[in-house]
């Protein structure tokens, strides 16, 4: 099976080289790749696999990830992103109102054993590798960042939250928490009341006034 892959994929490269127009790229050599990376990422971790590892495994070519993928870095963030569903942001005219939405949305994509792996794997690469953390940061991370901050400014326009509210420290201090939790506080908690707790206290503030 690994062999006919490698055979299609690279008569669908000569085809795509002669071909003006160009073709589709190999579905099934995608999904080779990436499910290739996931398992050596697990198997091996990150720093001892290798590009030429990850092609022997997927049955496909060195120059066949190097046409998908910059670096071994880009590659492994994808591979641990095709785990995890995209982020919807929505906009139902209330804070509370979005919040709701997202944070019932996160626990179901999180509050699982894949949702706890992924993530895992996400901070044990990261943690260990500048350039991979760089990347995923910036394919991912950033934009994911984005997405919740505009909840958080539309709060601001409509006077809900304090207009002065630091939104990447908001940011930070739900996203910290919710990761501590997931990964070492043994709780029975939900996950969706644990989140709805901390935003809670975020919004009420801690001190007696000054």
């Amino acid at each position: 099976m690994a062999k006919k892959i490698l055979l299609e994929d690279e008569i669908l490269m000569n085809k795509q080289i002669n071909s003006t127009s160009g073709r589709p790229r190999s579905i099934h050599a995608d999904q080779a790749i990436l499910q290739a990376t996931l398992d050596l990422l697990a198997e091996v971790g990150y720093e001892s696999m290798s590009i030429e590892a990850i092609a022997s495994r997927a049955g496909v070519g060195k120059t066949t990830i190097y046409r998908r993928y910059t670096s071994k870095e880009e590659l492994v963030a994808d591979a641990i992103e095709s785990l995890r569903d995209d982020l919807a942001i929505p906009d139902t005219g209330s804070f509370w109102g979005d919040m709701d939405i997202l944070i019932n949305n996160a626990a179901k994509k999180i509050d699982s054993p894949l949702g706890r792996q992924t993530l895992a794997l996400i901070i044990s690469t990261a943690s260990s590798n500048p350039q991979f953390a760089e990347v995923y940061w910036t394919k991912y991370t950033k934009l994911r960042r984005e997405a919740f901050a505009k909840v958080l400014e539309r709060a601001k326009s409509r006077d809900e939250i304090h207009k002065k509210a630091d939104v990447d420290l908001i940011i930070d201090l739900v996203s910290g928490s919710l990761y501590y939790a997931l990964i070492f506080k043994p709780t029975s908690e939900p996950v969706e009341a644990y989140m709805r707790r901390t935003m809670n206290l975020l919004l009420q503030g801690i001190g007696n006034g000054a």
